[in-house]
């Protein structure tokens, strides 16, 4: 009898510390170097992309289908219209509670405080150009009834192919509800279509993740070598403090949420979700870990497929605790290096605030960058503050990824024994 190899989320394991430590003892003994830059630019980072790309390639197909799919196998529209406002209410109140979570930390540790004035200009001067982009891009971007708008896409294709998730979601929701009233008969080849894309596109992503321990090997060594401990340091109390907070979430509330919630053992559950925070951690995505989030949530934690179908992609997209809670610690860290107090209604519209904006966020990395400078300006914070932290935004946007697409698997969890669902698997020992 042959003998079994190493698992993927082992080998993803061994390709992400391999490439994380390979980039940091390269950027401290070589660090500058020229060669060093052009292995980054011409060699890691492209295959890299490569991996990241071929992940985002079937996001929209996998979108449509199991989108569509599962609304369409709900057939109920009082059964779908309870899960939707049940997984919506889920979403809001449980990325409050993580912005919360980050707020009452940096009240607690106060990280600007110790940040000196010296190192504040040399930040903003090493990052000025990326902070005025970002300030850029939301000088159109409005809240409100212009945003709901929006969500209707005039023409879905386009939708589609400008990466408009939310758009793009309104469509295949109101497709699948559409196969879903349709005569049974007549529906029965749109609903064999929709299988069979969904069928194809699990088997793309299954010869991707192949691939996955050289991307993220790849992808960790080009962010290390860049990187290194220097700028760590100097934002060493900011970045605990999110790191802290990403932690208690992670670990304290989603134990919480998943045993009382969902019925599962955490043990159970986080043992089987390692794959999707593996790849949620490398990759720095929700929407390119998606295809491994649905694959998980089926395979490994025995989630219904209608339900998965349904929650999933919109949790990719609407469901970003660990974001909002990033944007709470930096909106109060930033107030504090610029000497601002926000007093306690101030706070609360930090909460509220970044609970939407982080419903608006991209699933790409650093999508949440510019939204962020929103929620600085509207409490009187200096928008262009921001390139004091965008050299560590690659690590921590890894680390609140993970806890995003982690929360979007409690979710899917928590509706389906809502709903009446048989977990098997949810009583099956932790491999």
């Amino acid at each position: 009898m042959a003998k079994k190899g190493l698992a993927l989320h082992n080998k993803v394991f061994i390709g992400l510390i391999a490439g994380a430590a390979a980039g940091v003892a390269a950027n401290a003994f070589f660090g500058g170097a020229a060669w060093l830059g052009w292995t980054v630019d011409k060699i890691t980072q492209p295959a890299g992309q490569i991996f990241l790309r071929l992940l985002f390639m079937v996001v929209i197909p996998l979108i449509f289908a199991s989108l569509s799919l599962g609304v369409a196998q709900l057939g109920d529209l009082r059964k779908l219209g309870r899960i939707g406002l049940k997984t919506l209410a889920y979403f809001a109140l449980v990325t409050a509670l993580a912005t919360t979570i980050g707020l009452s930390l940096v009240n607690l540790i106060r990280p600007g405080a110790g940040v000196s004035a010296e190192v504040r200009d040399q930040l903003i001067g090493a990052y000025a150009g990326q902070a005025q982009s970002a300030v850029a891009q939301v000088a159109g971007f409005k809240l409100g009834v212009e945003m709901i708008v929006n969500l209707v896409p005039r023409n879905p294709v386009a939708a589609a192919a400008q990466g408009d998730m939310l758009a793009w979601i309104v469509f295949s929701l109101i497709f699948g509800l559409a196969v879903g009233l349709l005569p049974r008969e007549r529906a029965a080849p749109m609903l064999g279509f929709l299988q069979a894309l969904a069928d194809a596109v699990v088997v793309i992503i299954d010869l991707v993740m192949k691939l996955a321990p050289y991307g993220v090997a790849a992808l960790l060594f080009s962010v290390t070598a860049r990187f290194g401990y220097d700028l760590l340091q100097k934002l060493l109390w900011y970045v605990l403090t999110v790191l802290i907070g990403l932690a208690i979430h992670q670990f304290g509330v989603y134990s919480l949420l998943v045993k009382f919630l969902g019925g599962m053992s955490p043990r159970f559950f986080f043992a089987r979700a390692k794959m999707v925070m593996l790849t949620a951690f490398s990759t720095s995505s929700s929407n390119a870990t998606l295809p491994t989030t649905m694959r998980v949530s089926e395979n490994e934690l025995g989630l219904p497929r209608e339900v998965g179908g349904f929650v999933l992609p919109l949790g990719a997209t609407m469901n970003m605790n660990g974001t909002a809670l990033f944007e709470g610690v930096t909106v109060l860290f930033l107030a504090q290096v610029f000497g601002i107090e926000l007093n306690l209604a101030a706070q609360g519209i930090v909460v509220l605030l970044s609970v939407v904006t982080a419903i608006g966020t991209a699933g790409v990395p650093s999508g949440s960058i510019p939204l962020l400078v929103l929620v600085l300006q509207a409490v009187g914070v200096p928008g262009e503050g921001i390139a004091l932290i965008l050299g560590v935004d690659r690590l921590l946007d890894m680390c609140r990824t993970t806890l995003n697409v982690t929360g979007d698997l409690t979710a899917a969890a928590f509706i389906a024994r809502s709903e009446g669902y048989s977990l098997k698997a949810a009583h099956v020992p932790a491999r």
